[in-house]
């Protein structure tokens, strides 16, 4: 998964909240459970002051590279469980290659690998087993720091 250090530089596609256009969130996991278990917690519409969410959902590391490279995701949620690369090494990659990487959330096996996370650089974490109610409140949170930068 190393790759030599690029600058790219991110082109969000959010303008405001009161845009028709939906909000891309990334799905990555391996486990095509866990990517279901992420899109049912959050909901087309997690909160009314967002448009509607439209994910992506991914199975491989470099797919995500390449659609992170794109642009056009407005959040990426990573599952740091996956195999054979874990969400948690993909953010750190992510963020060291590209110049205003959109927001990251990465799946902890724990709660406990909070530090994990803070190493990767993403900006929340949320532990397995997924609870709905707290990935909702950091995605919203996420999101809405998103839409107002």
């Amino acid at each position: 998964m190393p790759r030599a250090a690029r600058s790219r530089t991110y082109h969000p596609i959010v303008a405001d909240s009161n845009r028709s256009t939906p909000l891309r969130v990334l799905v990555y996991s391996n486990d095509a459970d866990t990517r279901r278990q992420v899109i049912l917690a959050l909901g087309k519409h997690p909160h009314p002051e967002l448009p509607a969410l439209e994910y992506v959902e991914i199975a491989t590391a470099p797919v995500v590279i390449e659609h992170m490279d794109a642009g056009g995701i407005d959040l990426a949620i990573l599952d740091g469980e996956s195999t054979p690369a874990g969400g948690l090494g993909i953010a750190k990659q992510l963020k060291d290659e590209i110049a205003e990487c959109p927001p990251v959330l990465v799946l902890t096996g724990r709660p406990d690998d909070a530090w994990l996370a803070n190493w990767s650089r993403a900006e929340a974490a949320v532990a397995h087993p997924i609870d709905p109610m707290r990935l909702t409140a950091a995605v919203v949170d996420l999101l809405r720091s998103h839409i107002a930068a």
